[in-house]
């Protein structure tokens, strides 16, 4: 199960560099800044694996893992939000600064979370 749990480690780190890559890219392209299809694939790579990583590690004796479920609760309350963002606009041609900023400071908070929260 300790292959498992770090092969879906390995697809939450690139679903990650998906998503904030995707917004990276963009950040200079004032006025024609949209969601890509890295932007929401790497955010739906987030959720699935993040989720399955949880369970993973909850359910499974052999992994011992001690999670904080409090930040766990924020990393997919902020998830989830940066996923309706990023779903709900994948159709619109351009987004104003401010949506799009959102989008990205978001993730990179989740990011931020993920490290500094212990």
């Amino acid at each position: 199960m300790e292959v498992v749990y770090e092969l879906l480690l390995v697809l939450h780190f690139l679903g990650m560099a998906s998503l904030v890559g995707g917004w990276l890219v963009q950040l200079r392209a004032r006025g024609e800044r949209y969601v890509n299809s890295a932007m929401v694939q790497g955010v739906l790579t987030q959720l699935v694996t993040g989720v399955l990583l949880v369970g993973l590690a909850e359910g499974v004796d052999s992994l011992d893992r001690d999670l904080d479920m409090a930040k766990m609760g924020v990393k997919l309350l902020v998830a989830l939000v940066v996923a309706v963002l990023c779903w709900a606009n994948r159709r619109r041609p351009t987004l104003p600064d401010g949506l799009y900023l959102l989008v990205g400071l978001l993730s990179i908070a989740n990011v931020v979370v993920a490290v500094f929260w212990t």
